[in-house]
């Protein structure tokens, strides 16, 4: 009879999965199971830390809503989204650099015009934002959808609002690509701003004496048909928090020199009422394929 101690239990559990007929379940939760096991003998794992984790998981589960996920927070700021976002692009080869997609993508279904400002009606310091989207020898790519969002100048995206359900989306579109593979739109200057810590993973980061600052940025998603969808920021050069950020997604090619200008009037022709900023920058796809993500949150009907 096999003797369930701490010598023999891991691997009566691996044989436990023997008959799995699927063989990446098989070798996911064989590769779990030692991985664990062999966490809790490292340590010395006592009841009351097992406990403790095990009710810190059950709170992480229910701070989730319809929007808020905070088991993605838990995963960003544990650095398992990068790390699962390096291993699945190591091999990059000139294209735009990825990082996470965080969790207040909602979605975002309808095409706005190109210039559209989605900050409308939000206080902050004015921003343009042209793009481009290539390939890599830089062969423009027309009618591509690119997904941008952001968060606002107290550093709260649209979804962590109370007034959410009743106006829906702000300071996030869609812009599809023209035949020069360019978009733009005008919005605010983005700011630093902390993760939500009112939860278990606030309360994991103030345990560990971590600041819980991420660094000014904005999101895109750009899906081109016959390309790996790109998921990544533009972080804002100058930034005290490029180097600290909590949720571990700044890369050196992802930072961008955003010029502070006094022209009286933005690259589309149109005026600008005070001192504005600039916001440039260039994507390079690799091609590929996949899906682009789902929304971790139901976007709005009316998105």
């Amino acid at each position: 009879m096999t003797q369930f101690n701490e010598t023999d239990l891991t691997a009566a559990v691996v044989r436990s999965f023997d008959d799995t007929p699927d063989p990446r379940v098989k070798f996911l939760m064989t590769e779990l199971v030692k991985s664990l096991h062999d966490f809790v003998r490292r340590t010395d794992l006592t009841f009351e830390e097992w406990a403790y984790a095990i009710d810190f998981l059950t709170r992480t589960g229910h701070k989730c809503t319809p929007t808020r996920q905070e088991f993605i927070l838990l995963s960003d700021v544990l650095g398992v989204s990068m790390l699962v976002d390096a291993v699945n692009h190591r091999e990059r080869e000139g294209a735009t650099q990825t990082t996470v997609l965080g969790p207040f993508y909602v979605g975002e279904h309808k095409p706005m015009s190109h210039g559209t400002d989605i900050s409308a009606g939000i206080d902050g310091e004015r921003m343009f934002v042209q793009s481009r989207v290539t390939d890599l020898v830089g062969k423009p790519l027309a009618n591509v959808p690119v997904d941008v969002w952001h968060a606002d100048d107290d550093g709260f995206y649209d979804s962590q609002k109370p007034s959410y359900d009743k106006n829906g989306p702000s300071l996030r579109g869609r812009f599809i690509t023209d035949a020069d593979g360019r978009f733009f739109f005008r919005t605010i200057l983005p700011c630093s701003y902390p993760i939500p810590t009112d939860g278990p993973v606030g309360e994991m980061i103030l345990q560990t004496a971590r600041h819980p600052m991420r660094p000014a940025h904005v999101h895109f998603l750009v899906n081109a048909p016959g390309y790996e969808p790109l998921i990544t920021h533009v972080f804002i050069d100058g930034d005290k928090y490029l180097d600290t950020d909590v949720v571990f997604g700044v890369k050196d090619d992802l930072v961008s020199k955003v010029e502070k200008r006094t022209d009286p009037v933005m690259p589309d022709g149109k005026p600008a009422s005070a001192p504005w900023h600039l916001m440039t920058y260039d994507f390079r796809m690799k091609p590929g394929s996949g899906a682009a993500p789902q929304p971790m949150m139901p976007a709005k009907e009316n998105a």
